[in-house]
């Protein structure tokens, strides 16, 4: 695996290349990306595609990568100047690429902004829930996150997000009248460490989640667009959003494995099914 770095303004990219074990078989770069994961939340996927070569890449302002520009929102377009940025340094598109959460919200505004970057794009489960016939009341569930994190700290967002997003359907009455979830009961810690610099739930997400994709460019787009969903999302929160994106594409979603970070690693604290996902990756990519 090569290191590597550029400048874009208002920040320094650190991305990696993993080049193909046994040549590159005439596939183009993969390039994986998320959001507020970096370049090591991929390490497991990457490990069953050894046959191409595999681009990962740290956010602005996440893991490696830093940045210069005074802000601390995660905006997807400026996130996807950055990801046009590292296609044009590979100096090989167009790529395909997979992203998931609020990486496949980057990659709607790259493919819109850029369409020529991308062959196939699998967006994995984007967090947008303007595309839901319940905004209003999926925003209403958000903020409630971002409130229990700006009053109680890190257990408290966390576990109002895990509520939030395991809860099946609309966002209902019924919903809005649980008590607030104990911490303890998702095994976070209860204690407030005075942080409040999350990028899932702090404010610095909320142009993640508020943005609305270009439905009529990512339609023009050369790109093949493919929305997945992890088969134990169906009805929750990021499942419903990406029927909801698939559908105003005038596409299905197309089922993976597993869940939300269904590509992680068996040994780690959300642990997926990387082999199997790789391989309904492949063959997703290979249908192009």
């Amino acid at each position: 695996m090569e290191t590597r770095t550029i400048r874009t303004p208002g920040a320094e990219i650190v991305y990696d290349v993993a080049d193909a074990e046994a040549g590159e078989g005439g596939h183009p770069p993969l390039v994986m990306i998320g959001q507020p994961m970096d370049a090591s939340g991929f390490r497991a996927l990457a490990s069953h595609l050894p046959d191409r070569v595999v681009v990962t890449y740290d956010p602005r302002g996440l893991g490696r990568s830093t940045r210069s520009d005074g802000e601390v929102t995660n905006t997807p377009t400026t996130q996807a100047e950055d990801v046009h940025a590292v296609i044009e340094a590979l100096g090989a598109g167009p790529v395909d690429l997979f992203a998931s959460s609020g990486g496949a919200v980057t990659a709607l505004a790259l493919v819109a902004a850029h369409p020529e970057d991308v062959r196939t794009l699998v967006a994995h489960e984007p967090p947008l829930p303007g595309v839901l016939p319940d905004a209003e009341a999926a925003e209403r569930g958000l903020d409630a996150v971002h409130a229990a994190y700006d009053a109680h700290g890190f257990g408290a967002g966390m576990a109002a997000f895990i509520m939030m997003t395991s809860w099946r359907g609309e966002f209902t009455d019924d919903y809005f009248a649980l008590p607030a979830p104990d911490p303890a009961m998702f095994g976070m810690p209860a204690a407030d460490d005075g942080s409040r610099d999350d990028p899932l739930l702090s404010q610095r997400s909320v142009a993640i989640t508020g943005y609305r994709p270009d439905i009529e460019a990512l339609k023009a787009a050369p790109t093949r667009i493919v929305v997945a969903v992890g088969e134990e999302s169906e009805g929750i929160f990021t499942g419903r959003t990406s029927a909801a994106v698939a559908s105003l594409l005038g596409t299905e979603p197309v089922v993976f494995p597993s869940h939300h970070g269904g590509f992680a690693a068996e040994d780690s604290g959300y642990p997926g099914k990387p082999r199997e996902f790789a391989a309904r990756l492949r063959e997703v990519l290979d249908a192009s």
